[in-house]
């Protein structure tokens, strides 16, 4: 076999979790490491979802690294430009670009046994590395459900993460597939230049209003001049949404008060029954991400658009019927459709140490000691791993804690010494998945009585954390290797090499 680069970390994917994962290598005086980018650029989801409207609803002091405090945040919540290009001045500030590989797919991973190592097949070569942290992230891949006579549409079909900006939407008549985060911010910044907008909606969001302004001069002249200003502020935004946490995991009757501001929210700007019965829930506020907007519903009390409170059943040439049998003549489709979450992609391309793929071991549902270790892929880190996710706060704060453990990972391999790996025991992953679960049974999540994206195919919860963002970095706090079963390289093949060389 042809010798192959060799590096110690691969790091797979450059959003938020690999860029972060980076930061951190470095900070542990690790630098024999790549990013493996599929793209040419860095950003993740954040550089993928560029259409109209895209924001973050989640404060932008509380969205952003701990040790990478942005002072000029232009608005109280960011649109996508500015998220991507504090993640473009991260890369630059902590001389992350000679690290990364552009255009570097991983097209499969495949662990060595003898060697203790991962074998990795990219878009540009082949490598090898001692630990792969694989940071893809769960928003990283569209999905497009598979509707009947989709394939015949006569228009233009696509993505909201794949945003086609040479099409004009001016003047269309435009489909919009899905009510999620990304359809609520689509629907209100397409809506004043389409000809007719049919929004196909299989089930309503809770929505509140998204209290955005603009930063003003002076305040981001404070921030940076006294750093401490951006810390407290980042703090108290953490602070309130802890204390949010109990009502969604523990007693979730609490919400009701929630529910009757959202529904004044609605009736502001709906003024016609018909239309407001069809935007109101059946289910507990919570049970779905709550989300932030404050044009959609005044969107949709438009003339111009019409509400379908039907998921699209089938296409027939330029005619789309939802479910109940409703028509409508579109020249354009945009799915809001959400991503393969419970299902990722990357998962069919990781190979373990019994020649199992991660989407095999996986089939039951998604499971990793702590978040980011499968039992049967030694050194194999996850960032934003099973039962990583949120309701209510920001991922940034996950991804800290998920890199807190790396970073141990990393100074326990050392400790240990010479060529080494860890792999997670099945009885550990056993044991963590047992407890989250339990504590699942109880969560707004699970007993809301919707059908999220948060919930597999079997129905078992397997994206959310079901506590606080404390709770979850003192977990992570350090690696138990009680919990791992420390593999060293067999002796068998070194004598075979001996007696092969005749010492």
């Amino acid at each position: 076999m042809a010798e192959h680069e060799h590096v110690r970390v691969a790091v797979v994917g450059s959003g938020f979790g690999g860029l972060g994962a980076a930061v951190r290598l470095r900070r542990e005086g690790i630098t024999d490491f790549v990013v493996l980018e599929r793209a040419g650029s860095v950003g993740g989801t954040w550089r993928d979802n560029s259409y109209p409207g895209c924001a973050c609803d989640v404060p932008s002091h509380l969205y952003s690294f701990s040790f990478a405090p942005n002072p000029d945040w232009p608005r109280t919540f960011s649109g996508q430009e500015h998220i991507r290009a504090y993640l473009e001045r991260v890369t630059d500030v902590f001389r992350l670009r000679p690290h990364i590989r552009f255009d570097s797919e991983v097209k499969r991973m495949t662990w060595d046994a003898a060697e203790l190592r991962w074998e990795l097949e990219t878009a540009s070569g082949t490598l090898t590395a001692d630990l792969v942290v694989s940071a893809t992230g769960p928003l990283s891949d569209p999905r497009i459900p598979d509707i009947p006579g989709l394939d015949t549409f006569p228009g233009k079909v696509f993505h909201s993460a794949r945003w086609d900006h040479d099409y004009d939407l001016r003047g269309q008549r435009v489909a919009m597939v899905g009510t999620g985060a990304s359809a609520i911010q689509i629907v209100p910044a397409v809506q004043p230049e389409v000809a007719r907008l049919t929004l196909f909606q299989r089930t309503p969001p809770w929505v509140m209003p998204r209290v955005d302004r603009a930063i003003g001069g002076a305040e981001r002249r404070l921030h940076r001049a006294l750093p401490l200003t951006t810390r407290l502020r980042r703090g108290l935004l953490w602070g309130i949404r802890e204390l949010q946490v109990q009502a969604f995991t523990k007693h979730p009757g609490e919400l009701g008060f929630v529910e009757q501001l959202a529904k004044r929210n609605m009736a502001r700007a709906i003024k016609d029954p018909a239309l407001r019965a069809k935007l109101t829930p059946d289910y507990r506020i919570g049970c779905k991400r709550i989300l932030l907007s404050s044009e959609y519903y005044p969107a949709l009390a438009r003339p111009n658009v019409e509400v379908v409170a039907s998921g699209l059943g089938e296409i027939r040439g330029s005619t789309l019927v939802a479910a109940d049998g409703t028509e409508a003549e579109v020249d354009a489709i945009i799915f809001g459709t959400g991503f393969h979450v419970t299902d990722m992609p990357i998962a069919e391309r990781v190979v373990g140490a019994d020649g199992r793929t991660l989407a095999e071991v996986w089939k039951g549902g998604m499971e990793a000691l702590r978040g980011a270790s499968a039992a049967g892929f030694p050194n194999f880190m996850t960032v934003i791993g099973p039962n990583t996710g949120l309701g209510n706060s920001s991922m940034i704060l996950m991804i800290e804690s998920q890199l807190n453990y790396l970073a141990d990972y990393v100074r326990q391999l050392e400790v240990l010494g010479g060529r080494v790996a860890l792999d997670a025991r099945p009885s550990a992953v056993r044991a963590w998945n047992d407890k989250v679960q339990q504590r699942m049974r109880r969560t707004v999540w699970n007993t809301g009585g919707c059908t999220s994206w948060y919930l597999d195919a079997s129905g078992r919860n397997s994206t959310i954390w079901p506590g606080t963002t404390g709770e979850f970095r003192r977990a992570t706090r350090r690696v138990d290797l009680t919990e791992y079963e420390v593999l060293r390289p067999s002796a068998a093949p070194a004598a075979a090499e001996a007696e092969e060389a005749g010492v």
